[in-house]
């Protein structure tokens, strides 16, 4: 309810019902003119008919326009996109574990215990770091490391957009390294950096999950750096737009579901984001 309350406080909102709301006018007066044309007759004049006509107005005006699942179903390419409040981890498909290119695990002195890799340590390996540094181990074993850093934890760097792929159950998790670590274990990155690395991602994903829906977080907040840069609102569209693009060359998935925490959710011009998903319909 408070979502709703929010999205019927925006101008988009507004001006959407505004639009709607007019045209439904403009569409019964026609009616009417053409009725009393065919008839050589008024059928209904003053109060009555302009309260009729203002009454469905401003019902078609709040139906159309009244805030719904942020989820758009596309034919080309077949795939739908949606945005969701919650629990990365409570969804039952695919999942994107943000991290950075030297697959560094260690918590909480690299790695942030409340962080998307921190939480994927605890919930999806039980805090089992050794299990998790072997599996990621496995996966990169023919990946091609770039170079060598000298700094505590991991040293060796296999660049950004590498993807670790790893089996959980049965479900795919793609550790993807979207961030450049330093000497200092500071995990920085830039908006190429991660439009490179989504890439990467999509092929990957195109390559190993037969079309199963993936869900992804929000990209480029927390220790990469780049929440003022390219807040939740941007970051959202940057990944969906990274997406369609590749999806419109090869089939990636089923379904890409975008999980927003709850205080970002509450942030976000969802309305805004629902225009911006329509407006990648084929024209």
């Amino acid at each position: 309810m408070n979502t709703v309350a929010h999205d019927l406080r925006t101008w988009r909102f507004w001006r959407s019902f505004l639009i709607e709301a007019f045209s439904a006018v403009g569409i019964l007066a026609v009616l009417l003119e053409v009725t009393n044309f065919i008839l050589g007759r008024s059928v209904a004049q003053g109060w009555p008919l302009a309260l009729v006509v203002t009454l469905v107005s401003m019902a078609y005006g709040t139906i159309r326009a009244w805030p719904r699942p942020i989820r758009q179903d596309y034919n080309s390419p077949n795939t739908t996109v949606e945005i969701v409040k919650g629990d990365l981890f409570a969804q039952q498909c695919n999942l994107v574990i943000g991290t950075c290119d030297t697959f560094d695990t260690s918590v909480p002195n690299i790695i942030a215990l409340t962080s998307v890799q921190g939480q994927a340590l605890s919930r999806l390996y039980g805090g089992d770091v050794e299990r998790l540094n072997g599996e990621l181990d496995t996966a990169l074993a023919g990946k091609d490391q770039e170079s060598e850093i000298s700094k505590p934890g991991k040293t060796a760097k296999y660049g950004i957009g590498t993807v670790a792929t790893l089996r959980n159950g049965p479900r795919q998790i793609y550790f993807l390294a979207y961030s450049e670590m330093n000497r200092h274990n500071e995990a920085q990155s830039t908006p190429d950096g991660i439009w490179r690395s989504l890439e990467s991602l999509w092929a990957e994903v195109s390559r190993t999950s037969n079309g199963t829906p993936v869900a992804i977080p929000v990209i480029g907040g927390g220790q990469s750096r780049l929440s003022q840069l390219m807040p939740a609102q941007d970051s959202i569209r940057f990944t969906i737009m990274s997406f369609m693009f590749a999806s419109r060359t090869r089939r990636v998935c089923d379904k890409l579901t975008i999980v927003v925490r709850p205080a970002d959710f509450d942030r976000l011009d969802r309305l805004e984001l629902q225009a911006f998903l329509r407006s990648l319909r084929p024209s």
